[in-house]
């Protein structure tokens, strides 16, 4: 035995024996074991180191803008810092406001994030707990119960039970009874339990779904019991390798098209902020740098360090200006507030950048089984001969869930059901072991889907009986007053069961293709039930049964009318099953319990084919697991949306055919060469073949994909530059879900791996839920420019009041400190209330915009600078004029008393010292107080408290105008009034309110350098604010002008 792999599958059990040198009845000897044990480890999954919190701190500050805003509190400390060194150690608790609340911001971002990341690998915890803990294995010639499962090695031999979870991957060495089903859908995404054999298969490349004699960790055992040999342990598994192929994905992590645009808008910030900073410091250095000039050469250099740093700090409090600090906090309001409007549609957001990205999607992969489909099964029609055998009735049934009362039979009118009808129920009812529970939300089936279907076609039907069908009608009024309604009460199927008794049964075998029962009958006489593959049936069946219960042998024009018949409803991509049933039963006519002679024949499979021939043939019965009822308006949705759909399923290529044409993802006669694969014949196809058919316009469909296959699609759909949505319920769908740009798990049947996997759980399983949260995530979107465009015209409104006040040399009008409260206290409640503006109603008739575009164009840029423009001329100019002016546009500006002195003056206020005759007079502020100058120069540091709260008043009134013109990107507010959302209207008053909070407290009016102001004040400050609104109406008028010119050019 070589520690290579090796088919198994195709492989005899003697040879797997041979291969790990073990016998059957005997086992591994613990010596064995342990030889084992040191070469091929613990038979567990292997644990994945995390990031030490170390590093997960250190990743939150690798962010453009975070790095600048940590370069400006470091330079702001310093400066903070060195002002308290020239004040003899006086400097005050707002010297360091700045910087402290910059540090806070920042340290409040990392733990969030922080928090977010350490939540989002925990796909590989609930991996875990999807393995056996213990398993029966043969050891040294004896039978070990319950031996941890831990402790498994290559070689060993393990019975298996129904209801056993598989503890390894392991190759089907013996049944112990006639069948074995395994529910592996988790692993493979097929809608059945699978049947499993010891046959060899005979082929080296074989999909998962093909391996017939193989059981795979972490999938149970529903049907039968066996003896199995194992193959492979720990992460050699299949489910070892998903966890391998999560890892992979979750390292190959990318950054959200938002993430990307404000990098790269952060990058773009800091270089301009940069060359800003450095204009504005060299424009002044005649104010800290003079010289003589002697022989045409500078002589006699002065240098005043006190004023460099002035001016340095100035070109700091521009950097401050310039960054949008209240930017992150508000995106991640925005987006929380996004995950609460999702929540609302059934869509769950673990990770709060997916909200955005939905809105750029270009792809969904959708997979069908429970997201397209309902994952119930469900008859939707049954057909049976008539009057004669040349004709047929067909019945369509409505409904798709396991709920009986969820849809009928269509033009149902046999209450009193014919001899035909009646043995069609029989059948359904008693040949079959399901069951059916409610489990508060959802109706579910205990044992085989197909069976459960039946039972609900059963009460669909009712019963023949009319004093029985009566009782059941007030059975049925009062369970619905019942406290305990977990187990659902089949009452016509128990009305049959109970009518007629099952004394055996004759258990599917892949060879016969069927299930039989022998019932005892009200007339005491026995008869066998049988349902099964149609073919099968037919080929076993003299006769056929018409409507009115007579028999009559089959003919081959009847055998065809039956087969033409089972080709249509197969075409449809329904499940056919036959019903039949025979009376004359020679020895098992009396058959009542095991001591009956005839029992020994039950006991061999071999012979149920003879006692299953001669039969009548009832009808035939359609069934299938139905699309959802909103998926064929959601898949219209998204081509007008420019979304292309791709299914990609582990069912069969013909089921998933006719799901895709049914939901009208393909048109009923499109021809889907190119269009329809399965995972291998996908694979097998060159690279540039496959691109090419994935780039083609329209859905695709891919079948029988396995989970590699699965992440191979996402992978290459992300190097073409799409945009993925992936959906997935299955331990198989995990890696590719965290692969896609967003992972989408099913909150009802998903597992708990596809759900620690993905960025978004859908709490009903519906796909037109993803339809519905794109186009949240394309509103949210929409709304985030809104307030990036508000923030950063203000941001460049203060830039160039900064700059207007260092090119012209005034007193600076707005301080660091006040700046900080208008970008993060001031615009954040505006900025988040632009966040709940309501959706466009085209929103879902655009096509995605493309992962690259910018966030601001040109012409965005444009009406900044514009906007900007006016709000630097605005807040300097009120500067200016409250020095200058005694009054303006009628308002009486004099009369606090201040001393008026000349722009030129005021240019120049760093020559005061050398002014001879220069006075000035006190002048009076709110709440009585007194501004009074001990040297008269210092009436332009100390006594400018009036004019720069002036300033700082018209740029918040500013801002606030310029918030209701954030509404629209180019809609006029006569169009899109502000009480569209009355949310700002309130985050307005919020900003107002918080700004007047400032002004007239004391304590708040110190830290601030600020004071109260006079009625007649506040109405030059509104004055003043007022025209930034005209000024963006004309803009939006250039703006809608310039796309209706586009628009007839290109008409």
């Amino acid at each position: 035995m070589e520690g290579r792999p090796f088919p198994a599958w195709s492989w005899s059990v003697e040879q797997c024996l041979k291969e790990y040198n073990v016998k059957l009845d005997k086992g591994l000897s613990s010596y064995e074991v342990e030889k084992r044990r040191e070469r091929y480890g613990w038979n567990e999954l292997a644990k994945e180191k995390g990031k030490p919190l170390w590093q997960l701190v250190l990743e939150q500050f690798d962010d453009t803008l975070v790095k600048i805003l940590l370069v400006a509190a470091f330079i702001s400390f310093i400066l903070a810092y060195l002002h308290g060194s020239e004040s003899r150690g006086e400097s005050g608790f707002e010297d360091y406001v700045e910087p402290f609340v910059i540090v806070l911001i920042l340290v409040l971002n990392a733990i969030v994030g922080v928090w977010q990341e350490s939540n989002a690998e925990r796909a590989l915890e609930a991996l875990k707990e999807m393995q056996c803990e213990s398993a029966k294995v043969l050891r040294d010639e004896y039978w070990v119960p319950d031996l941890p499962a831990r402790e498994l090695v290559p070689g060993d031999i393990v019975e298996l039970r129904v209801g056993d979870k598989v503890p390894a991957d392991m190759r089907i060495a013996a049944l112990k009874t006639s069948i074995l089903r395994v529910e592996q859908s988790s692993l493979t995404g097929e809608a059945m339990p699978v049947l499993k054999g010891t046959t060899p298969i005979f082929m080296d490349d074989c999909e998962l779904q093909a391996k017939e004699n193989m059981v795979f960790a972490g999938t149970t055992v529903v049907n039968g019991s066996c003896v199995c040999i194992v193959i492979n342990t720990g992460m050699n598994t299949e489910i070892g390798k998903i966890q391998k192929q999560i890892h992979e994905a979750s390292l190959e992590d990318n950054d959200t098209p938002l993430k990307k645009k404000l990098d790269e808008f952060g990058s773009r910030l800091t270089t301009v902020i940069g060359l800003v900073c450095l204009i504005v410091w060299v424009i002044n250095y005649k104010n800290f740098l003079s010289w003589d000039v002697a022989d045409g050469w500078p002589a006699n250099i002065r240098f005043s360090f006190e004023k460099c740093t002035y001016y340095f700090k100035i070109a700091i409090a521009l950097a401050v200006a310039a960054i949008p600090e209240g930017l992150p906090a508000v995106i991640t309001t925005c987006l929380a507030l996004g995950t609460r409007k999702m929540a609302q549609k059934n869509a769950i957001v673990r990770k709060l950048p997916s909200v955005e990205t939905l809105g750029c999607t270009t792809v969904i992969c959708s997979d069908k089984t429970g997201t397209l489909t309902t994952n119930q099964m469900s008859v939707t029609e049954f057909f049976t001969l008539g009057g004669k055998t040349t004709s047929s009735r067909i019945f369509h049934v409505e409904g798709t869930t396991y709920d009986p009362k969820d849809g009928g039979i269509v033009d149902w009118t046999c209450y009193n059901m014919d001899a035909n009808l009646q043995a069609m129920a029989e059948i359904c009812a008693v040949c079959n072991d399901a069951g059916i529970f409610c489990d508060g939300r959802l109706f579910r089936a205990m044992g085989l889907p197909t069976e459960a279907a039946l039972k609900v076609l059963v009460e669909k039907m009712g019963i023949p009986d009319v004093k029985a069908r009566n009782k059941i009608r007030d059975t049925e009024r009062v369970a619905n007053y019942l406290i305990d309604r977990s187990t659902v009460k089949l009452v016509s199927c128990d009305w049959w069961t109970k009518r007629s008794k099952r004394v055996a049964t004759l258990e599917f075998d892949r060879i016969r293709k069927s299930m039989g029962v022998i019932v005892r009958e009200p007339s005491g006489h026995n008869r066998l039930l049988v349902k099964g593959a149609v073919e099968s049936l037919l080929e076993r069946s003299s006769h056929v049964q018409l409507a009115d219960g007579s028999l009559v042998p089959i003919d081959e024009p009847c055998r065809q009318l039956l087969l033409s018949r089972l080709l249509e409803m197969s075409s449809k991509g329904l499940r056919c099953l036959g019903l039949a049933y025979k009376d004359d039963l020679g020895e098992f006519s009396d058959y009542y319990a095991e001591n009956h002679p005839a029992h020994k024949k039950l006991l061999d499979p071999a012979c149920y084919s003879s006692i299953e021939s001669d039969l009548f043939f009832v009808g035939v019965v359609g069934l299938r697991d139905p699309p959802r009822d909103e998926v064929h308006k959601a898949i219209e949705n998204c081509r007008g949306a420019g979304i292309r759909v791709m299914v990609i399923t582990g069912d069969n290529k013909s089921t998933a055919e006719a799901i895709c044409k049914e939901i009208k993802l393909f048109y009923e006669d499109e021809d889907l060469r190119g269009n329809s694969f399965t995972g291998k014949e996908f694979m097998a196809v060159p690279p540039s073949q496959q691109i090419e058919i994935l780039s083609k316009p329209g859905g695709k469909v891919f079948s029988r994909a396995e989970p590699r296959h699965k992440q191979e699609i996402v992978r290459l759909l992300k190097d073409m530059g799409e945009i993925v949505a992936m959906t997935g319920d299955g331990v198989n769908d995990a890696p590719a879900l965290k692969l896609a740009d967003i992972g989408i798990a099913m909150g009802i049947t998903g597992t708990e791996v596809a759900k620690e996997a993905s960025d978004m759980v859908l709490a009903d399983d519906n796909f037109s839920t993803i339809v519905s949260a794109v186009a949240e995530g394309r509103s949210i979107y929409n709304n985030m420019k809104a307030f990036i465009r508000y923030m950063i015209s203000s941001n460049v409104g203060e830039v160039m009041s900064i700059f207007l006040t260092a090119a012209l040399g005034i007193p600076e009008c707005i301080i660091p400190v006040q700046l900080l409260w208008v970008n993060l206290v001031t615009d954040g409640p505006p900025a988040t209330a632009l966040g709940f503006n309501p959706a466009d109603v085209d929103v879902m008739q655009k096509p995605p915009r493309k992962s690259n575009d910018a966030l601001i164009n040109s012409w965005v840029l444009l009406r900044y600078l514009v906007i900007g423009s006016y709000v630097g001329i605005a807040t300097v100019g009120i500067f200016i004029l409250w020095y200058t002016q005694s009054s303006f546009l009628g308002i009486n500006l004099g009369s606090d008393g201040h001393t008026l002195v000349e722009l030129s003056q005021l240019r120049n206020w760093g020559e005061c010292y050398k002014w001879s005759n220069f006075t000035v007079a006190p002048y009076s502020v709110g709440g009585g107080r007194l501004i009074t100058f001990s040297n008269p120069c210092d009436y332009f540091s100390v006594g400018k408290v009036k004019p720069m709260t002036l300033s700082l008043s018209v740029l918040v009134a500013i801002e606030m105008f310029n918030s209701m013109n954030a509404l629209s990107e180019e809609n006029s507010l006569v169009t899109m009034p502000p009480w569209r959302n009355p949310w700002l209207l309130v985050a307005m008053s919020v900003s107002f309110g918080l700004h007047c909070l400032l002004l007239y407290v004391p304590f708040l009016e110190d830290v601030f350098s600020i004071v109260p102001l006079s009625l007649n004040e506040w109405l030059l400050v509104i004055l003043v604010s007022a025209p930034v609104i005209l000024i963006d109406e004309i803009l939006k008028f250039v703006e809608r002008s310039r796309r209706y010119r586009t628009k007839e050019k290109t008409a």
